[in-house]
């Protein structure tokens, strides 16, 4: 087994595909980087088993059927959308601490016919970084994610040191806020798995994770997005419409009602009209 190879655990019954990222040959330990859920963990070499060419597990194939269904359902949404009308383009900054992570979901942004933008950013330095990115990009819809996890020896949910990333994640909402006060001029979506979703919120988020304490999917930011971006700015978006194409929903992410931020405009058939009987004048 080397650093590359793509593994499952067997005393989790094999129900995630890992990544090995780096191997401690003298305690015969890996630290493994979830495919599909934004998770690292350590596990011993002998629970592990190569996976050879398998690209999902059973539990998680089934969840890409779902997240492709979705995904043609959206799109079927957006082409009864009229053509002939302007609509802004709603700009999107999606920070991440995980490289990889941050590529899928552009992936997906641009499928789902998202604008959006990513930086790769630690989350230790996002707080540091976040309102000068904010300044660069000016976008209408903030994503900040990466890791996080809750200590396995927790003994309280509420204790802010008994989180890996969760602190910093509560400290970029706070620095976005000082120049993007109100969700009118930004929405927030905020954190990763195991986060601490009420100080996310109390922080300033309109979305965050995780109120049970659970992983969250790679995919959940861009559904959310989805529904923020398409949603008209004059319209509330109830929080069970926001979550309803997430993976993990309810358990995963939490939030306010918003209002969206699609704005639609003139008539493009008319000013193509226009334009061309000034041209042919």
């Amino acid at each position: 087994m080397v650093v590359g190879d793509f593994v499952v655990r067997l005393s989790y019954k094999k129900d995630l595909l890992f990544r090995v990222i780096e191997i401690d040959n003298k305690n015969d330990v890996a630290k493994l980087k979830g495919i599909s859920y934004r998770i690292i963990a350590d596990a011993p070499i002998v629970d592990l088993e190569l996976a050879g060419g398998m690209r999902f597990t059973s539990d998680e194939s089934s969840t890409m059927e779902i997240i492709e269904s979705n995904v043609r359902t959206i799109l079927r949404e957006h082409k009864g959308l009229d053509a002939n009308k302007l609509q802004k383009v709603v700009k999107v900054l999606h920070i991440d601490g995980d490289p990889f992570y941050l590529n899928v979901c552009l992936r997906y942004y641009e499928l789902l016919g998202v604008s959006a933008v990513g930086e790769n950013v630690l989350e230790s330095q996002q707080p540091i970084k976040v309102k000068e990115l904010i300044s660069i990009h000016n976008p209408d819809i903030l994503v900040l994610t990466g890791h996080d996890s809750l200590n396995k020896t927790y003994t309280s949910t509420e204790d802010i040191l008994e989180y890996r990333n969760s602190k910093y994640f509560i400290e970029a909402v706070k620095q976005a806020r000082i120049i993007k006060p109100t969700t009118e001029q930004l929405i927030i979506y905020a954190g990763a798995c195991q986060s601490h979703f009420e100080g996310i919120l109390s922080a300033g988020a309109d979305y965050a994770s995780s109120p049970s304490r659970v992983l969250i999917h790679a995919l959940d930011p861009p559904f959310i997005v989805e529904r923020i971006a398409y949603c008209p700015f004059y319209k509330v978006l109830p929080i069970e419409e926001a979550l309803k194409y997430t993976i993990t929903k309810h358990k995963g992410l939490g939030g306010y009602d918003t209002f969206g931020k699609s704005r639609m405009g003139g008539n493009l058939e008319r000013s193509a009209l226009l334009k061309a009987s000034v041209e042919n004048s």
